[in-house]
């Protein structure tokens, strides 16, 4: 039996992945080249540079939300000036012994973040959480302006979605336990 080459395979490289109302086997790539906006994002959490960090943490936690963007004027129309996230809460509040009540989110947050806007795909999020270290990163639209933030949550919940019986149906022995949150 003669063995495929590459060169065999690249011929049926524009062909279809599976056949229309047949579901693929395993992972399709082509869930990587969809935009974010097929992610199942809700609205952010917008404050503006000047409300305190208690502010941010209680909409935080009344949205059961890990970030917050932070607009110019504190409004979703206007322009994303800076992200505050949980961690911020935790390196640069608490480790920095600082009072949550007076300091202004403009003190503490991340200005100018790496954002993607609209039209960028899963694939080039999670390079951008990768090779950043970020578990939020803002969407923008083309003026800047806040459309939502994609969560590595978010994209962990999309994958089990697209493919439940890749995901949901792995079986195994071992127990799960949950610790912490």
């Amino acid at each position: 039996m003669p063995n495929r080459h590459s060169d065999d395979i690249e011929d049926y490289k524009d062909e279809a992945y599976f056949d229309e109302g047949d579901r693929p086997e395993g992972f399709d790539a082509r869930f990587l080249r969809e935009p974010v906006t097929v992610l199942k994002a809700r609205k952010p959490v917008v404050l503006g540079p000047h409300d305190t960090v208690t502010d941010a943490i209680r909409a935080m936690q009344g949205e059961h939300r890990g970030a917050v963007l932070v607009t110019e004027d504190g409004t979703p129309i206007s322009r994303t000036i800076g992200i505050f996230t949980e961690r911020d809460v935790l390196f640069r509040i608490v480790d920095g012994g600082k009072n949550p009540a007076t300091l202004a989110i403009a003190e503490v947050m991340t200005a100018d973040p790496e954002c993607l806007v609209e039209s960028q795909t899963i694939a080039e999020a999670l390079q951008l959480m990768s090779v950043g270290g970020f578990r939020h990163v803002p969407v923008i639209d083309t003026a800047a302006k806040p459309s939502f933030i994609v969560s590595v949550r978010d994209v962990v919940q999309c994958l089990v979605e697209a493919f439940p019986g890749e995901i949901l149906n792995m079986g195994g022995d071992t127990p799960r336990q949950r610790e912490g949150g």
